[in-house]
């Protein structure tokens, strides 16, 4: 039996649904010249491909759960039910700029969440008809493929995804500052254009890390969980598992997250004073008290016990060889000898 063919139900809805929104996609790529676009803000873009692919998800998934309720980036709550404990969580295409421009980064991105906390998640890239996929506690996937975070400790080695800020509002001040601070750490910095995809090339080890601000629930579900099964750690600048609705994320292997956390904590939305209505905000801990709140955080997560199939690295032990005495020294003296413990009467 195949990895495919043991999958939750609920996750093979989703894959049925991603799929159906997928060839929506693909169909759409042939005729761009001809697609009506809607200008959402400065810079943001929706489709009428969007708009087909959101409706054929939302159709499978609630043909399926007709109890269910739906988040979507298109037509947000007016589907599905209200107030159910189960939330399907949508983007129908993650990366509208790139598809817009025939460049192949884009992607359909599909979460459930029950009671908040999300227990499925499908990430489908139709260009390269990649599936991403996973269940909470059963490991992430890449069609058929166990997904593993990469292995990388040094942040100087690391390559690092990330976004960047398009929309009106968006501080480019305080993103250009995080830019330059993590680019001078690492290795190298790619920005593809579609979160969903990102946070999945982490889960697959492409990239060791990844940060963006600006984020959606959307933008982040799927992917988030993908990270998480694949052994890697997702929260906010702070190193806080809060950052679904915190509009700022922070990914990457448990070495490389905790580095970003301590270099990001400065930039949390906590202490950004450039927003509309920051003066209004409560008053923020010192940058310093943050960065070393975050720097425990994230070290007491990087140093969590690994899942079980995940053997633990064996550090080397330090054997101190005697040091021999000076001249005229008298040698040092042994280490006293342990008492026998004692043998309790009868």
């Amino acid at each position: 039996m195949t990895q495919q063919q043991q999958l939750h139900p609920m996750l093979n809805i989703a894959i049925k649904a991603a799929r159906a929104a997928g060839a929506i996609i693909n169909r759409g790529s042939q005729d761009l010249d001809i697609l009506k676009i809607t200008h959402k803000g400065p810079n943001d873009f929706v489709s009428e491909v969007d708009q087909a692919a959101e409706n054929a998800i939302i159709e499978t998934l609630l043909t399926a759960y007709p109890g269910h309720g739906i988040l979507a980036e298109e037509s947000g709550r007016e589907h599905g039910a209200k107030n159910s404990e189960f939330v399907w969580i949508i983007d129908p295409l993650d990366g509208t700029t790139n598809f817009l421009h025939g460049f192949p980064v884009y992607a359909v991105s599909i979460a459930l969440a029950h009671r908040g906390v999300v227990q499925q998640a499908v990430v489908y890239d139709p260009t390269r008809n990649d599936l991403f996929y996973a269940s909470r506690g059963r490991g992430a996937f890449l069609n058929d493929r166990r997904l593993r975070v990469s292995k990388r400790i040094r942040l100087s080695d690391s390559l690092i995804g990330t976004g960047f800020p398009f929309r009106k509002g968006d501080s480019f001040q305080r993103y250009v500052k995080m830019f330059e601070t993590v680019m001078q750490a690492c290795a190298g910095v790619r920005r593809p254009g579609a979160a969903a995809l990102d946070l999945c090339y982490v889960a697959a080890g492409w990239y060791d890390g990844f940060f963006e601000t600006g984020l959606n629930p959307w933008d982040m579900a799927a992917g988030s969980l993908m990270i998480t099964e694949a052994g890697g750690l997702v929260g906010n600048f702070t190193g806080e598992a809060d950052y679904l609705y915190q509009r700022e994320l922070v990914a990457g292997n448990p070495k490389v997250y905790a580095q970003l956390v301590t270099l990001l904590a400065p930039y949390t939305r906590v202490i950004k004073a450039d927003e509309p209505g920051a003066e209004h905000a409560p008053a923020a801990a010192p940058a310093s008290d943050i960065v070393a709140d975050a720097l425990a955080g994230a070290i007491a997560q990087a140093d969590a016990p690994p899942p079980a199939d995940v053997p633990r690295e064996r550090k080397p032990v330090r054997i101190r060889k005697p040091v021999a005495p000076a001249d005229g020294e008298a040698p040092a003296a042994p280490p006293p000898a342990r008492r026998p413990a004692r043998t309790p009467r009868g």
